[in-house]
């Protein structure tokens, strides 16, 4: 097995299946472009194949070529309304990411790269509310390039540790990722969720204090009103 793979490795195909992967990705969550961009970066640093500099320009690539895909099908499945994005909930739901991209749209497409799940929700959504595509490329490719780099960092560690043993780099390197991915994703959910509460925290009270200025303008009203009706009824 471990011949099969270095020959496997030396060939220019993969840099080409690496570019496939990482496109896929882009609107396919399933395919895992982390774990094979991962595993290459791993198996170049235990056994010289095939090479590092390569993977990562092909990772780095395939996901923005895919980010584009995603927007693109966002923009398209929008414009034609299609019957199950008609109902309201897509409808608040758009609203909702629509107000999430204006506040803080570049932390959001840059954090949700790193989420298999989330990068094409998010960018799909960008897609779909009209997000600036000129500033979704640029933020596209930052995310891009970095997340190629986190997932050759991590092969490379894994690689550096077993050296010379490449199944084992690249088992290591594989489960490494998948735990880093897997605590980014709860993590980045929490912290959306704390600052959900406290949009919605804050809306109400927003509207608290506007239901509460409503009324005393109402009650001022109402007493302005009854003394003229008083000074009216007064005796001359």
């Amino acid at each position: 097995m471990q011949n099969w793979i270095l020959t496997l490795a030396a060939s220019p195909l993969v840099y080409v299946g690496m570019y496939l992967f990482a496109l896929i990705d882009g609107f396919f969550p399933p395919i895992p472009s982390e774990s094979l961009a991962i595993a290459l970066a791993a198996l170049s640093v235990a056994s010289g194949r095939p090479n590092l500099a390569l993977v990562v320009v092909a990772a780095a690539a395939g996901a923005f070529t895919g980010d584009q895909i995603a927007y693109t099908i966002g923009k398209r499945l929008a414009q034609h309304r299609l019957p199950v994005l008609g109902g309201p909930r897509w409808a608040k739901t758009l609203d909702w990411a629509q107000r999430t991209l204006e506040r803080r749209g570049s932390s959001f497409i840059l954090a949700a790269r790193f989420i298999p799940v989330g990068r094409v929700a998010v960018n799909m959504t960008a897609g779909g509310v009209g997000y600036s595509r000129r500033r979704f490329v640029g933020l596209t490719a930052i995310a891009s390039i970095s997340w190629s780099l986190y997932s050759a960092a991590i092969g490379i560690g894994a690689g550096t540790w077993f050296k010379g043993h490449p199944v084992g780099a690249i088992i290591v390197g594989v489960v490494v990722g998948l735990l880093i991915g897997l605590v980014l994703d709860l993590g980045l959910g929490r912290l959306a969720h704390l600052r959900d509460r406290g949009a919605e925290r804050a809306e109400k009270a927003e509207r608290a204090e506007r239901a509460e200025k409503a009324e005393r303008a109402e009650r001022a009203e109402r007493a302005a009103s009854g003394q003229l009706r008083w000074r009216g009824r007064r005796p001359g």
